[in-house]
């Protein structure tokens, strides 16, 4: 079996790799004038389709805060429904769910490490 520290230092090192080979790209991208054109075209772009969207969610406010307060709802509610998985799990209870055509979901978790 391998060590972690092992892997750790190996998933660092393709990381380190893999960034070198992406500095080396944005600079032959940058050094290209018909990449840095068509850059500007598209910011340029870019703003005026931030205008229109604005200019279209201002004619549908109230269905824009509806929007907002839908997405907020689902945001406490996925929270909630993890906590009380993790609650059944820690209990020892089977956990499972089912959706309005009888398709089982399952629990996934995951542990990620950050710097102490």
């Amino acid at each position: 079996m391998q060590d972690l520290q092992e892997v750790f230092n190996r998933i660092r090192e393709t990381k380190q790799k893999a960034k070198e080979i992406k500095q080396m790209y944005k600079d032959a991208l940058n050094s290209s004038q018909e990449y840095n054109d068509i850059l500007e075209k598209l910011e340029n772009l870019k703003i005026r389709k931030k205008q229109i969207e604005t200019d279209l969610k201002e004619d549908s406010s109230n269905d824009f805060k509806q929007l907002d307060a839908y997405r907020m709802h689902v945001k406490t509610d996925n929270e909630l429904l993890s906590d009380l998985a993790i609650n059944k799990l820690m209990a020892g209870e089977t956990i499972e769910i089912k959706d309005g055509e009888d398709q089982r979901y399952e629990p996934q978790f995951s542990v990620r490490f950050k710097k102490a």
